[in-house]
């Protein structure tokens, strides 16, 4: 019996999307050839997947005419490609998804990584806005299969299209192969971690300034985004070298390595639009999985999953003198960091993708 054949598209360079790689993996376990397309960056780290790659190279890797440049060369990459189903990720890929979809009549997978419309980059450009609304709401009504990362965004998407969303977690898989990477630990010192991208609004320079109030800790902040150069300065600029340091990007196979070095993880994602409030990141359900307890915005969906299987704080403002406060309270409180942790190693035999790929199958 042949595989069927599914081609699985991202706006971005593979290397560090966790949930991509994880449902490319799924795919692989239900029988499926999978392809996974994506964009080639200068800097683009390589590749080794147990799934077919492949990556263009654009004219243009940002603002509308990559947009463009992108999906008119995935519209005939895959009008010419023969495959059984199509999964478009993200409101970036769709309109080449959808055309193909329907010219060649087969079945289309959405799968909405955020609420895309509200992205912080999008919420003071109306104009910007409005056109991709307008590719939402031409097409979303008329999919069948759409997933998406968090209930809030599910309800969203429900409401104002009377569709049905399945909801798919960023959740880790519970058993991690160990590789051996930097040891990142400092004597005498407590580590913080962020990990994620490092873009507007994410709480980032909120953490940096935090810093100059915390002694006996180290920060560390992994990823790679808009904003990293800004971020480098602005450390150098507070004189804060000896307790903050960017590890850029990490690959997707050791992230978790580094992330158990650590002592505690930052989610501080700040109330600017609807993605960002209704947010449940990947960067949380790693932290649980690593056993760190954690401090995280007052956001429902955030605030909801720490309160419920108590695994940390929640910050009360976005203000830094606050922030270090909480940090050095948590660091403080051995008991608490103990009981925090203990309560993550529980929560992350329920949140995890061997239960979560389930979701997966259920759309064959």
């Amino acid at each position: 019996m042949n595989k069927q054949k599914i081609i699985v598209s991202v706006t971005n360079d593979l290397a560090t999307d966790q949930r991509v790689d994880k449902i490319c993996n799924t795919l692989l376990e239900l029988n499926f050839d999978v392809l996974l397309v994506g964009r080639l960056l200068p800097k683009s780290q390589n590749t080794d997947r147990k799934y077919k790659t492949k990556r263009f190279k654009l004219w243009f890797n940002k603002g509308p005419l990559f947009y463009a440049n992108y999906n008119i060369r995935l519209f005939f990459f895959l009008l010419f490609k023969n495959t059984d189903v199509l999964w478009s990720n993200d409101l970036d890929t769709l309109w080449a998804n959808y055309a193909v979809a329907k010219w060649k009549n087969k079945k289309l997978i959405f799968d909405s990584h955020e609420y895309f419309t509200e992205v912080p980059e999008l919420v003071n450009r109306p104009k910007v806005k409005a056109i991709w609304k307008r590719i939402e709401r031409k097409i979303l009504p008329q999919l069948k299969h759409v997933l998406t990362v968090s209930s809030s965004i599910a309800e969203l998407y429900k409401k104002e299209y009377h569709i049905d969303v399945k909801l798919l977690r960023n959740v880790p898989l519970l058993n991690h192969q160990n590789m051996e990477v930097e040891n990142i630990k400092i004597e005498g010192k407590k580590i913080i971690l962020y990990q994620g991208a490092i873009n507007i609004n994410r709480g980032i320079e909120l953490m940096v300034n935090a810093m100059e109030y915390i002694d006996n800790a180290f920060l560390y902040i992994i990823g790679y985004g808009d904003i990293f150069k800004e971020i480098e300065q602005l450390i150098h600029q507070k004189k804060l070298t000896d307790k903050v340091k960017l590890l850029g990007e990490i690959p997707l196979e050791k992230l978790q390595d580094y992330t158990q070095q650590a002592d505690l993880g930052l989610s501080l994602e700040e109330d600017k639009g609807l993605n960002y409030r209704f947010s449940l990141p990947n960067k949380l359900f790693n932290y649980i999985h690593a056993g760190l307890p954690v401090l995280v915005s007052n956001l429902p969906e955030m605030k909801t999953l720490v309160t419920h299987y108590q695994l940390g704080e929640i910050i009360e403002s976005y203000n830094s003198k606050h922030i270090a406060e909480k940090i050095n309270t948590m660091l403080n409180n051995a008991e608490k960091m103990k009981t925090w942790n203990e309560n993550a190693k529980k929560a992350r035999l329920e949140l995890n993708w061997e239960k979560e790929k389930q979701v997966i199958a259920n759309l064959f």
